[in-house]
């Protein structure tokens, strides 16, 4: 059953936000996340416009990847129970109106483009190329969730270079931080579809890790510390600034300890309370980015 606004839509309406995962906000809020951080933690603490515009383009621009990516794999979702009722593997949606649909979420994508000045604009838009590659990849690779981490942690570039254009090394150990935060992320959320993905032969890091998910996500969110931490020390230089992260720290290891990777209800709740270790995150980019040191 649907709740919120989407469940008083209209039936045609509704399909074509539940199309475009309108019910499901954690999405863009996992997108929307790493933008954030990039332009906190590079000194812009007061630039509210900026990061709303880049939270509508992340709702906008999340939506027209889950709707490209359900018209990739329209017949591979019918196959799928948890995926079968989606507004195209079930025929409420047509493929030309997905299509138009698409088109619709890309032009507010570009109204957020706009906004940006024209070297972010370039950031932005050479994340075009892999977004397009991305739902292939589980066909050809165990692990599609490191380049939904490529994907998934772009807008920390973008949001970024729209404040400054030096310190790229601090960036680069930021971004590469996001990648493996959002494989680890994702591979909970793949623990949902484990027989029907080994069943259908879509492969993912869930199925490579098997009976040693616990120590892949915990490796891979440790791996997202270490790296935020040399990001904020190639920043700011000071030990100080690492206890920022505690809080994060501290989150990401109660999901590692708490996961009951058998129980798919308990996965999905892991999945969504990244919505809460962003906002710590942004807490945390906030303070060193914005204070003196």
């Amino acid at each position: 059953m649907h709740r919120g606004l989407v469940a008083r839509l209209p039936e045609r309406v509704r399909a074509f936000a539940l199309l475009a995962r309108f019910d499901r906000p954690i999405g863009w809020w996992l997108l929307f996340w790493p933008c954030a951080w990039g332009v906190l933690l590079a000194g812009g603490g007061e630039l509210w416009a900026l990061i709303a515009w880049l939270l509508l383009g992340a709702i906008a621009m999340r939506g027209a990847g889950c709707v490209y990516n359900d018209i990739v794999d329209r017949d591979l979702d019918r196959r799928v129970a948890r995926t079968a009722a989606r507004p195209l593997a079930s025929g409420a949606v047509s493929l030309r109106a997905a299509w138009a649909w698409l088109m619709a979420l890309c032009l507010v994508g570009v109204v957020v483009l706009l906004q940006l000045r024209w070297q972010a604009q370039l950031v932005a838009l050479a994340s075009l190329l892999p977004v397009a590659a991305y739902p292939f990849m589980k066909r050809v690779t165990w692990w599609p969730q490191a380049w939904l981490g490529i994907v998934f942690s772009w807008g920390a570039l973008v949001g970024w270079i729209e404040v400054r254009g030096d310190h790229l090394d601090a960036l680069a150990a930021l971004y590469a931080g996001c990648i493996a935060w959002t494989i680890g992320y994702d591979t909970i959320y793949a623990l949902q579809d484990r027989e029907d993905d080994a069943l259908i032969g879509v492969r993912s890091s869930a199925l490579r890790l098997g009976r040693h998910v616990r120590a892949g996500v915990s490796a891979f969110y440790a791996a997202a510390l270490a790296l935020w931490a040399l990001a904020f020390w190639l920043l700011r230089g000071d030990g100080i600034a690492l206890i920022a992260l505690l809080p994060v720290a501290g989150h990401l290891a109660w999901q590692v300890a708490a996961l009951r990777p058998e129980d798919g209800g308990d996965a999905l709740a892991k999945f969504r309370s990244n919505r809460f270790a962003g906002l710590l995150m942004a807490a945390a980019c906030f303070v060193v980015g914005n204070t003196g040191g």
